[in-house]
């Protein structure tokens, strides 16, 4: 179960939080807060590497930019670095990589959730990515065979479709269109234990 963990001053600087990952579980300090979170599930895994596949392909062949996977820290602020399952930046965008991670804010973020982590992806961690203006967000849920797209910026009265069937993702305004099976990338669910 994630573990909540406190700073001795009440905040995290980046070294401190950089110190805390000498072991394989996953960190992350959400709004100075830092929590842990055990190794991912095979599932989660095989589900993270077939959406990883077809957005990768989609955003190199277009040349939209680079799509990298997780565990990656995400730099927001001072006691904000998360570590999403992937992450994609665009091309112009690409001087935010730096060998820390991300130090800025990502053009897509997605999370392969899970029941342990399902009420702080769609809770905390949603609401710090728009805070930061995250445009958009993705989290797949494996165990409900469904995505949720969060793209506050298209429509603030409708900013989350969720869906299990397709859906279209376009990276901005005028760029190509991707079209994603979730129910292709949740098929074989029921093969895996638990």
């Amino acid at each position: 179960m994630p573990v909540p963990l406190r700073s001795v001053g009440g905040g995290w600087t980046y070294s401190e939080f950089a110190r805390l990952s000498n072991d394989p579980n996953r960190y992350e300090v959400i709004d100075g807060e830092v929590f842990v979170t055990p190794v991912p599930s095979p599932w989660h895994q095989e589900v993270a590497a077939r959406l990883f596949t077809e957005v990768r392909l989609f955003v190199e062949d277009h040349h939209i930019g680079k799509l990298l996977p997780g565990p990656l820290d995400v730099l927001f602020a001072d006691g904000d670095y998360l570590s999403p399952d992937m992450v994609m930046v665009r091309l112009e965008r690409l001087g935010i990589v730096s060998d820390r991670g991300l130090e800025g804010v990502p053009d897509l973020i997605v999370e392969i959730t899970s029941p342990l982590t399902a009420e702080r992806d769609r809770g905390i961690k949603c609401e710090r990515y728009a805070y930061f203006g995250v445009p958009h967000y993705w989290i797949v849920d494996p165990h409900a065979r469904q995505i949720e797209v969060h793209q506050p910026w298209l429509d603030p009265r409708h900013p989350v479709l969720i869906t299990s069937d397709v859906f279209s993702w376009q990276p901005y305004p005028g760029s190509p269109t991707l079209k994603v099976d979730v129910a292709g990338m949740t098929a074989g669910f029921d093969d895996y234990p638990g």
